[in-house]
């Protein structure tokens, strides 16, 4: 059955959806399944912009045989050697053996490593600004290293404008039939899933997304073509580079309060429930409560690079900190969050650890600034430490009319 897309005369869409998928990439929670999102281009050439991962193979491979429609394939272009999307090189190889297969000296070392046919006969490397006629529509190549593997380039479109992006501009979630991000009520769900993918897989490389939108901004871009979620047009185009402009500088989108706690008997839980009602009586209204022992760490993340500002709490464990929030910060550094504001709250009954690995873990990132005095409970919050959590909540409303 085909279920191709034919979104301008002789482009395609050739790609698929799972929605069985539980986890991307074995680790982050995939609620409403994932996009693998291939292009197909009919001209006096043919060619194919990246495949799919495995799990659609025969849905995908029946969908390029109906856009090719007899024709034989002439270029494979792979922008992007991660699995879920070059899976398919060999068997898009033995239906279409004499297709010239697109992509840089790094892409070829990559493909080396993963699969074990020769394709040295096949293989066509470019480098920055090369270009490929197809006959009405040429193809040129951008680098974009780091964004989010070594490999990455663009292929960018020069007669209508498409840019096709590899994993930038992507998002968690599988296609309901709507292609474009300007048919679906973008900000109900898929920016949250936008945002989650943005920060978790793609988050570290703020320097690079920045250098890629540098290097892009000369172009005239009409449409964004990523391999994962919609296809951008028109005003969603503006949306989505502020949006990619603001994560990959760590600029918050807007002023809130994320509150990510660990607790092991409800004490620390108690705190955080003080903290929120007495903020929300100052007259904050955007916060978010998260318990981290319950809470995939990808929602927490992508809230913490949407807001201002972020409260931790948790409990000393095993004289060190409790390892579920420990796990937590440490993955935030190692996507190089930064400019937030930051406020801490400890808990311990015979010997304090967390208070002190948490502020340490802070201060090791760039621009994260503690604000109000952190607070360290000793076993649950006592009427006598109230005043404390009160200039904590003083400092926290403080910092949000800056």
């Amino acid at each position: 059955m085909n279920n191709t897309y034919e979104f301008l005369p002789n482009i395609y869409w050739v790609g698929g959806n799972d929605r069985r998928i539980e986890r991307f990439e074995n680790i982050f929670p995939l609620p409403n399944g994932v996009a693998y999102n291939s292009f197909l281009i009919n001209d006096q050439k043919t060619a194919l912009l990246d495949t799919v991962d495995s799990a659609i193979t025969a849905e995908y491979l029946e969908n390029i045989a109906y856009a090719l429609n007899g024709r034989q394939l002439d270029y494979l272009i792979i922008n992007h050697m991660e699995p879920d999307h070059c899976a398919n090189i060999e068997e898009v190889l033995r239906r279409y053996p004499s297709a010239k297969i697109i992509g840089n000296a790094k892409t070829f070392q990559f493909f080396n490593q993963y699969y074990r046919m020769d394709i040295s006969k096949n293989s066509m490397e470019v480098k920055e600004g090369d270009e490929i006629s197809l006959g009405e529509h040429t193809l040129r190549f951008y680098m974009a290293p780091m964004v989010h593997w070594p490999e990455v380039m663009v292929t960018y479109e020069t007669s209508q404008g498409i840019l096709f992006s590899a994993d930038a501009f992507g998002s968690f979630g599988a296609i309901s039939g709507n292609l474009f991000a300007d048919e679906v009520d973008y900000d109900s769900y898929f920016l949250d899933e936008a945002r989650r993918y943005y920060t978790n897989i793609v988050g570290r490389y703020g320097n690079q997304v920045q250098a890629l939108l540098k290097k892009l901004s000369g172009l005239q871009i009409n449409m964004i073509c990523s391999l994962h979620g919609h296809i951008w047009r028109g005003d969603m185009l503006d949306f989505i580079l502020d949006k990619y402009d603001k994560w990959s500088r760590y600029i918050p989108e807007k002023k809130g309060v994320v509150i990510a706690y660990a607790s092991m008997y409800g004490n620390t839980e108690n705190a955080v429930n003080a903290l929120a009602t007495k903020l929300a009586k100052k007259g904050i209204k955007d916060m978010r409560v998260y318990d981290v022992s319950k809470t995939h760490p990808s929602y927490i993340i992508s809230d913490i690079f949407k807001y201002s500002n972020v409260v931790f709490a948790s409990p000393t464990y095993n004289m060190s900190l409790y390892f579920p929030m420990d796990s937590l910060i440490r993955e935030l550094a190692i996507l190089n969050i930064s400019n937030r504001k930051v406020s801490l709250i400890g808990n311990h009954t015979w010997a304090s650890a967390a208070l002190k690995t948490m502020t340490e873990l802070v201060n090791g990132m760039k621009n994260m600034e503690i604000i109000g005095g952190s607070i360290d409970i000793k076993s649950s919050l006592q009427k006598d430490r109230e005043e404390e959590l009160d200039d904590m909540v003083d400092a926290i409303y403080e910092s949000l009319q800056d």
